[in-house]
């Protein structure tokens, strides 16, 4: 019984040997990844800077529009008031 398990072993070391990971490989990963990261990063930090510029800038725009709206509401007001006070003073 014994010589079948260790055959077996033998058998199973030799058809699938372990890999042991070492300090190099260790290090290849943690490169790779730095490397991945420092490709990334860049572009995920302008497409958010790009994305929070956008949406300020529709604030800003939709802000504008209802201020030129405002304008001219406020000058059709003052046409009124110029109109009336022409025709008052004419009348008097």
């Amino acid at each position: 019984m014994n010589e079948k398990t260790e055959l077996l072993e033998e058998i199973d070391s030799v058809l699938a040997p372990k890999k042991v990971l070492d300090w190099q490989y260790f290090l290849f990963v943690l490169l790779t990844m730095v490397f991945v990261l420092m490709v990334t990063f860049p572009k995920i930090y302008i497409t958010q800077q790009i994305y929070f510029k956008s949406r300020d800038i529709a604030k800003l725009n939709v802000e504008y529009e209802t201020l030129k709206e405002e304008n001219k509401i406020i000058s059709a007001s003052v046409e009124s008031i110029k109109f009336k006070n022409q025709i008052l003073d004419t009348l008097f």
